[in-house]
């Protein structure tokens, strides 16, 4: 009987030890990683768009009408580590920045796959801060006509380029931020949260996991949704199974108005196609609209209560 209690005293502490360890580690594991906080301002941060060359005036003038605004001349140069050549142009909108892109040649890889252009105050440490808060550094570092760039991935297969400028920018802030809309499956959901959350010094405004699936084309279904703001802007993590009607997933930036009635009628009076009609949901009514040239964006606005 004394051995018996002995064994059990024993094989209690060797669980409580265990326990213990596996706590440790657990903390260790979701203790937050201390980064430097490189984001500059929402204003800076643009929404790479790639179109054909010849539909770059009109898809320019077409978010014009649509937004307001201002644009710079375009300009043909090499804007890759590799030989290439492209018309580059930026939009200014109240509602956000665009950098254009209308390639005379062939695209290097792995360019047109990154979603927005992240400006940051230092590149190095913006790297070294990717790397420990699990992105890859995708395309290192290079120079171009008027500073330095790379390309980082989160996981989920998220890219996006950082940039810093020789001669640093100023910008006026904007009347609105713009939403970096990420879809993301179900397995990286998390790991993307966790990362991008390091790297960018955001929090979660919201995580919804019953959210209304009319806001990814399915109407009698739920998903999960996640609001992130931070100095880079506002992100929602759509996080689905992948089993999306078009166009959904296919549009990568929602862009706040005041009014989307009148917005979506100057969207159609410059040549855009509203591609999903109106609806409402999360105190915002929304539409999705392709511009001139195939670009495809969300344009909602708030439902003041």
């Amino acid at each position: 009987m004394r051995l018996i209690r002995k064994f059990s005293v024993a094989a209690f502490t060797i669980l409580l030890i265990v326990g213990t360890v596996r706590v440790s580690v657990c903390q260790q594991q979701t203790a937050p990683t201390v980064t430097p906080d490189v984001a500059v301002g929402p204003q800076y941060d643009t929404t790479h768009v790639y179109i054909a060359q010849e539909d770059v005036d009109r898809f320019v003038a077409s978010v014009l009408a649509t937004f307001g605004g201002t644009a710079t001349k375009p300009v043909v140069t090499t804007v890759t580590p590799t030989s290439s050549s492209t018309i580059s142009q930026v939009i200014f909108t109240p509602a956000g920045p665009i950098s254009v892109f209308g390639y005379r040649t062939q695209v290097p890889y792995p360019f047109g796959a990154e979603r927005t252009g992240y400006l940051v105050s230092d590149m190095d440490a913006a790297l070294n801060a990717a790397r420990t808060t699990g992105a890859d550094v995708f395309v290192a570092p290079f120079d171009d006509p008027i500073g330095r760039d790379a390309i980082i991935q989160f996981p989920g297969g998220i890219n996006t380029q950082l940039y810093i400028h020789t001669t640093p920018p100023s910008y006026r802030p904007l009347e609105t931020i713009p939403e970096n809309r990420v879809y993301v499956s179900t397995d990286k959901a998390d790991a993307f949260i966790r990362s991008f959350l390091a790297f960018s010094h955001g929090n979660v405004v919201s995580d919804d996991d019953r959210a209304p699936g009319v806001e990814i084309g399915r109407p009698k279904d739920s998903y999960r949704r996640v609001r992130i703001a931070s100095n880079f802007g506002k992100l929602t993590a759509l996080v689905t199974d992948g089993h999306l009607p078009f166009p959904y997933g296919r549009e990568v930036t929602g862009y706040e108005v005041a009014n989307l009635a009148d917005t979506l009628a100057k969207a159609k009076g410059a040549g855009a196609t509203i591609l999903v009609l109106p609806y409402q949901a999360d105190q915002r009514q929304a539409a999705l609209v392709q511009f001139p040239g195939g670009y495809i964006a969300e344009i909602h606005s708030v439902i003041k209560k």
